[in-house]
């Protein structure tokens, strides 16, 4: 990606009455919410890595004295904030990261806090608006879920040598003047990076905007099977290393047999869900609603899934289960109620890939 919108040294201007510099640093918002998303592997995290450092920036603009771009100056903030925040030596992993997969006959539920988890994000926090499709390809496949979990795999600072290389499309002394080291150790940091990848291969997966005419029919075979809670259909559509991960839970099982009988037996109480598409990390998405319990009319929040599809099957099945974190931040409704329903109806856009959602209606979150 290259480094487009940017600044000339010594372009800034003082903040002043007019908003000026405001304006200035909102240009950079959602890339540098992307960078920080791959470094941290948290929507949450970015985010508050990003007012953090829009708030070093506005003490110390002063300072500035535009020998760099207003962006690598952010940047280079960002980096720090980053680093700070990954000192302690958090990271976030899959549950595929933590443990070997289970049968779904000796299936164990078991939870782990909220901070082991790598995050799912909402395209348009960390995507840049471009109108270069390889360009956007590109940002798509850097935050896929399996690119930024094994990011999680590099100690941080090859992490920010990566991610500014082969990512963002940094020259290698531009890196070094960024984290105040040599060309030659920014060199070396990102071969022993791409090394650390390279021991952990990539599943593959396509984006989903646009989505082409084999995506779009198998997303739509997905919606109505999963809808119709027909699991023998819902089971064609899966490779046969699928994958389904349920956090906070950091069980996983792999392949159609026992997905499928997980959702016969433990997760029986799905039947009868209605599904909400989206997209999370360049990714298909539904937001998923299960009968209300009490037998009234309606539809509540249940998982946020994020599928992960390759040559024409769904390779992953992700449910991030914690709703109350995921629906509000991708602006999926608090409930579904029979006319909602069918204001939305059964279709998957050709496009765009994904239906909007109604706002969320008043009252805090489920």
């Amino acid at each position: 990606m290259t480094n487009t919108a940017d600044l000339p040294a010594g372009a800034a201007t003082a903040p002043d009455a007019d908003g000026g510099l405001e304006a200035a640093l909102d240009r950079y918002r959602v890339e540098l919410t992307g960078y920080c998303y791959r470094m941290l592997g948290s929507s949450f995290d970015a985010e508050d890595a990003v007012q953090d450092t829009y708030v070093r920036a506005w003490r110390s603009f002063e300072k500035f004295e535009g020998r760099s771009s207003l962006r690598s100056w952010l940047y280079r903030i960002a980096t720090n904030v980053c680093l700070d925040l990954l000192s302690a030596g958090n990271k976030r992993a899959r549950p595929m990261d933590l443990t070997a997969p289970q049968h779904q006959a000796t299936a164990v539920l078991s939870e782990r806090p909220e901070v082991t988890w790598l995050e799912p994000v909402p395209d348009g926090r960390v995507l840049p608006q471009t109108a270069d499709p390889a360009e956007m390809a590109l940002a798509k496949e850097s935050v896929r879920l399996a690119f930024v979990a094994a990011l999680q795999h590099l100690p941080p600072k090859q992490r920010a040598v990566l991610i500014l290389r082969e990512v963002l499309a940094w020259k290698a002394d531009e890196v070094a003047v960024l984290l105040e080291t040599t060309t030659a150790s920014v060199n070396s940091a990102l071969q022993r990076a791409r090394a650390t990848l390279s021991a952990h291969p990539l599943r593959e997966s396509e984006s989903a905007d646009p989505l082409d005419a084999e995506q779009v029919a198998l997303l739509e075979q997905y919606l109505s099977a999963f809808e119709a809670y027909d699991i023998s259909r819902l089971t064609t559509l899966l490779h046969e290393d699928a994958v389904l991960s349920m956090p906070p839970f950091d069980l996983w099982l792999q392949g159609p047999a026992d997905i499928a009988a997980w959702h016969l037996n433990q997760g029986i109480g799905c039947k009868g869900s209605r599904l909400v598409p989206t997209t999370a990390n360049g990714l298909p998405a539904f937001g998923q609603y299960r009968p209300r319990e009490d037998g009234r009319p309606g539809h509540v929040p249940w998982a946020l899934q994020v599928l992960e599809v390759s040559a024409g099957r769904i390779v992953g099945l992700n449910a991030f289960l914690d709703t109350a974190r995921w629906f509000p931040l991708f602006g999926l409704p608090e409930q579904l109620d029979q006319a909602h329903q069918a204001e939305q109806g059964p279709q998957l856009g050709p496009c765009s890939g994904h239906r909007e959602a109604a706002a969320p209606a008043a009252g805090g979150q489920p």
